[in-house]
């Protein structure tokens, strides 16, 4: 099957006409503070015109050249990657921009089930690593992860509901792990859609600790190690009790997938 995501990246107009547009349109992290600046290396801003609109998404930087974030982020021949960034809207000299060679979403994403929701971005040129752009390592474990267990997500996203613009700076959240079959039971999620295997399910269950819209594709970590990827929530309930966010878990399944796609591609 042809992959709809491949193709050639735009020229510098667009990543002019790009600096040059106020943000908004898009979200942040619910309950959470401002992070110490840089202090996230690893944490990739993606910008993309749909619409005549801006839409963020977070993202991860695993290699020199490849980004990982959410298959339902929009990618398109305006988007742009942002590495080392901390404020949206200030020049920061660490800033690195670059475009994006191919996007490539996981085989088998079901977007109607979330199943899957992953995809890999390769770069069109090599990151320059340093102190304010680090790789965040894959794990090396993929057992699942028990209810409880502490995790931290960071983003650009909206910090409350109906919010009409995205968080300027960085923001993270502490948020746990949630037992699936409370997830699934009716208080919450009732099976619609099912929260499985390859599925976390965290927040807190007396809510107001959240990701939210634009902050898709973002780095869940767990104990230190990056365990997923920020997925979906209720829609319009962001830090509800009801509707805590939902992260694809990388499992083997799903490792196997990205190292295979990153040795394989040219």
């Amino acid at each position: 099957m042809r992959n709809p995501c491949l193709f050639l990246v735009s020229s510098l107009f667009i990543v002019t006409f790009f600096l040059l547009i106020p943000q908004g349109f898009c979200g942040q992290i619910i309950g959470g503070q401002e992070v110490t600046p840089h202090s996230r290396p690893y944490m990739v801003l993606i910008k993309t015109i749909k619409d005549n609109k801006i839409k963020i998404c977070g993202g991860a930087l695993i290699n020199v050249n490849w980004v990982l974030t959410a298959a339902h982020c929009t990618i398109n021949n305006s988007t742009q990657v942002i590495l080392g960034a901390h404020a949206q809207k200030k020049s920061e000299p660490g800033k690195q921009i670059i475009n994006v060679k191919k996007c490539i979403p996981y085989t088998s994403y079901d977007s109607r089930t979330h199943e899957g929701d992953l995809q890999l971005l390769q770069l069109n040129q090599k990151a320059t690593i340093n102190k304010n752009v680090q790789l965040l390592p894959l794990p090396k474990t993929w057992n699942d992860l028990k209810p409880n267990t502490v995790c931290r997500v960071a983003g650009w996203g909206i910090t409350q509901n109906n919010a009409n613009k995205s968080s300027n700076t960085l923001r993270e959240v502490n948020i746990t792990v949630i037992d699936r079959k409370i997830c699934n039971d009716p208080e919450h999620y009732n099976y619609n859609p099912v929260i499985g295997l390859n599925m976390i399910c965290a927040g807190d269950l007396k809510g107001g600790k959240d990701t939210c819209k634009g902050d898709s594709g973002s780095p869940l970590i767990c104990d230190g190690i990056f365990r997923g990827i920020t997925s979906f929530g209720e829609p319009g309930k962001c830090g509800s009790p009801e509707g805590p966010g939902i992260y694809t878990r990388l499992s083997l399944e799903y490792l196997k997938w990205i190292n295979i796609t990153m040795r394989g591609a040219v």
